[in-house]
């Protein structure tokens, strides 16, 4: 990895914070924040590369309308996490 730890939770913190509407910076925040800490390296890799994934992508998620392959089976585990995630 070429980023430390803490540079990339903050990395992640960050995008999920600002992510262009105020009602997904609020979700995928308080989702980023519910497990960032108890995450490994590699979890926090696919974190990163989920919370860029566009609103339309996520929203499908949230609604149990797309699904990752279980191939990849940590992405397959944070958007499980995420469907569950509750305010």
């Amino acid at each position: 990895m070429s980023m430390n730890k803490e540079d990339l939770k903050n990395k992640i913190i960050y995008r999920a914070s600002y992510r262009g509407t105020k009602e997904m910076d609020i979700l995928m925040l308080g989702f980023v924040k519910s497990i960032i800490n108890d995450i490994n390296e590699d979890y926090l890799e696919a974190l990163d590369k989920f919370v860029n994934m566009n609103d339309e992508t996520l929203i499908s998620i949230k609604n149990n309308d797309f699904f990752f392959d279980k191939k990849d089976q940590i992405m397959f585990e944070i958007s499980l996490k995420f469907q569950n995630f509750q305010m």
